[in-house]
């Protein structure tokens, strides 16, 4: 048996001899002469071969789909003393490229041969913290750090990828990127899990037993920021400073463990008992105003609502009582304290024992938020048409008053008086008479007794016809603190005649007065707006729109009023609509002579008639705009200053040979100072 297996292995080593033989004397590469050989290994023995070549016999015999880069050129020289089996061929030929300049990207079954510097910027496969490949391919990895900086990490990692490949660490999210070769990745994961450790002192709980966190994380990190800096240490040696306020305790992490002990040293030092009658504390505030919050403090220390609530009080009457003393001492369940507010420098200033300004100086942190801001856009649209038609004719014959003895006169008195359509209106004063087109006959004057000297108008004829349409838009815009009531008003002030007094008798100097009440007439719109946490606004609106009828039948004006009270709930940016007026008004009014105003034809010579339609549509929109920061603030405001400025840059006055020029300078660009880092609380004045 196994002088037969001798037998065969000789006949396969003759066999391959033999092809091999054959495949060199007919020009054929040596490998892809092994690959027809019916065994799986192979010898390689290719000696400054073409690159090209080398790889399409790879191709041949791995099954691998190649792409090569027409920049893909040279020779390569790869020998094997011993057979090796087919699945080393390929990472064989990746080291032999390696070696020349070129790599390969293995991207969707296709496999680039690309130079080196060129790799990274192909898609190549990406994975997570977990690898484990190895091989002379190009890879990315996206490695998150769980305690080392990405930033320093970088600069010790390097020194070890190629000058051909990348590393970037990305400091917000700390992760780092790495492009290189697999079996290089091995060796860099290495790395980063031995030195990506947990340190014992790179985050610590120092508690507080007199002293208030918020306070002192505060100037603790204005003054370990300031070190640093002045200190030239480097920016990824972080120190965070967090306070708890339920537990009065400091949170520290940093990558500097010296640096967490010298922040214990000055926590010791500062973390004193004060006096024992207490301690007296000033506290600046940034939003919340003063004499409110104070009241707000007292009404936590004596367990009794506060006398001035924060939400209805009037600014003035807070300022009022704060400066008239209206600081009040309160009993805690440590003994008394005392707190002020000083209007001038919008501050507190409390006097309290440790425990009891702690408790109050946790509750501050949280009041004196910054408040959204809210600015509402409404859209208030009227349209109206009015049609009128008129058509009458009036007789009268007035000649026997002047004749002696019994005389007839008469004639149709069509319309109400004072209307400018009554013929004996007409007759006393022809100026009386309304618009439209008036023909009568008119013979001399005459006296009437009670009226006077009149004018004989035989005849009256009245024919008008109107078409009056009003399109009116207004877009009041309104911007107001979160819970406080703003208000607009566009309009006129106009008086109004509330009484009026003649003196009368035999005195002969008269003393006559009116008592006049000035109103706002126009358009006025009032909100209250209230932010929730969830993004809905609740507003209370008050829109009013008014105007003044043309009219001088009445004894004064007339004001035509639309208004809307009501309470609504809308998201934010959404656009809602209030409430409207849809209204479609028809009159048909006919005066006319019993009998003769009925005849065919004849009879519009004994009649008046007259119509009048009227369609009203009024609509009222709103939309509120949310600001919780000042970016938003400041892209609003550019927005509506832009917008200005260009209305004025469009308006040009032509040029006159004997005018002077008179434009306008362009109004500035909009820049806004810095505002300062948030977390840092204002400068305290110097005294």
């Amino acid at each position: 048996m196994n002088d037969m297996k001798k037998t065969r292995s000789g006949i396969s080593r003759r066999l391959t001899s033999s092809v091999l033989l054959l495949a060199l004397l007919l020009g054929l590469p040596p490998l892809q002469a092994q690959a027809q050989a019916p065994r799986d290994p192979v010898v390689l023995n290719f000696v400054n071969a073409d690159i090209p070549s080398v790889i399409k016999a790879v191709g041949e015999l791995t099954g691998k789909n190649f792409v090569i880069d027409p920049r893909v050129k040279g020779t390569v020289m790869i020998t094997s003393a011993r057979a090796v089996s087919r699945d080393q061929v390929y990472p064989i030929l990746l080291a032999a490229l390696r070696m020349q300049g070129y790599s390969a990207v293995e991207s969707r079954g296709v496999i680039k041969i690309v130079p080196e510097a060129e790799a990274k910027q192909h898609f190549s496969e990406t994975r997570g913290k977990e690898f484990r490949d190895g091989g002379d391919r190009i890879v990315t990895q996206v490695y998150p750090l769980a305690y080392e900086s990405a930033a320093q990490m970088m600069t010790v990692l390097r020194p070890l990828i190629g000058p051909n490949n990348a590393i970037a660490a990305l400091p917000n999210s700390n992760t780092l990127v790495i492009t290189d070769y697999a079996e290089n990745m091995r060796r860099l994961n290495a790395i980063i899990e031995s030195v990506d450790q947990p340190g014992a002192n790179d985050t610590a709980l120092i508690k507080l037993s007199h002293v208030s966190a918020v306070d002192l994380a505060q100037s603790l990190g204005r003054l370990m920021a300031d070190g640093a800096a002045a200190a030239g240490q480097p920016a990824g040696s972080r120190l965070t400073i967090v306070p708890d306020v339920r537990s009065n305790s400091l949170l520290v992490r940093s990558d500097n463990p010296s640096r967490i002990q010298t922040l214990r040293a000055l926590v010791a030092g500062l973390d004193v008992a004060g006096a024992a009658g207490g301690n007296i504390h000033v506290v600046y505030l940034r939003n919340a105003e003063a004499a409110k919050l104070a009241e707000t403090l007292r009404g936590i220390l004596s367990g009794q609502a506060s006398a001035l609530p924060a939400a209805a009080a009037a600014p003035g009457a807070a300022a009022a009582a704060s400066q008239t003393g209206g600081a009040s001492s309160v009993s805690g369940a440590t003994g008394g304290s005392m707190i002020l507010a000083d209007p001038a420098t919008n501050s507190l200033v409390i006097n309290a024992s440790d425990v009891t300004y702690n408790a109050l100086r946790a509750v501050i942190d949280k009041l004196d938020a910054r408040r959204a801001q809210v600015f509402v856009e409404a859209l208030v649209v009227e349209i109206t048409a009015e049609k009128a038609a008129e058509f009458g004719i009036q007789w009268q014959d007035l000649r026997g008053i002047e004749k002696s003895g019994t005389n007839v006169i008469g004639g149709t008195n069509l319309g109400g008086r004072n209307t400018g359509s009554n013929i004996i209106d007409a007759s006393v004063n022809l100026g009386s008479l309304g618009q439209g087109l008036n023909i009568g006959v008119v013979s001399g004057t005459i006296d009437i007794p009670g009226l006077g000297v009149v004018t004989n108008l035989g005849m009256l004829a009245r024919a008008l016809e109107s078409d009056a349409n009003a399109n009116i838009l207004s877009t009041p815009n309104l911007l107001t603190m979160d819970n406080e009531e703003a208000k607009i008003v566009v309009g006129q002030n106009v008086p109004f005649i509330t009484g009026q007094y003649a003196q009368t008798g035999t005195t002969t100097t008269a003393n006559p007065f009116q008592t006049i009440e000035r109103r706002d007439v126009g358009l006025t719109l009032k909100v209250r707006p209230q932010v929730s946490e969830g993004g809905s606004v609740k507003l209370q609106i008050y829109q009013e729109i008014s105007s003044l009828r043309p009219t001088t039948t009445a004894s004064d004006v007339i004001t035509d009023k639309r208004s809307i009270d009501s309470t609504v709930l809308v998201d934010d940016g959404r656009i809602i609509v209030l409430g409207g007026l849809i209204q479609d008004t028809m009159q048909d009014g006919i005066d006319k002579i019993p009998l003769l105003g009925d005849l065919p034809l004849l009879g519009h010579m004994f009649r008046s008639e007259k119509r009048q339609r009227m369609k009203t549509n009024l609509m009222v929109f709103l939309r509120p705009h949310v600001l919780r920061d000042t970016a938003s603030s400041d892209a609003l405001t550019g927005e509506r200053y832009d917008f200005i400025r260009q209305r004025q840059a469009d308006f040009r006055m032509q040029p006159h040979f004997a005018l002077p020029d008179m434009q306008m300078e362009p109004l500035p660009e909009l820049k806004n100072l810095p505002q300062p880092a948030p977390g840092n609380p204002p400068t305290p004045p110097s005294p």
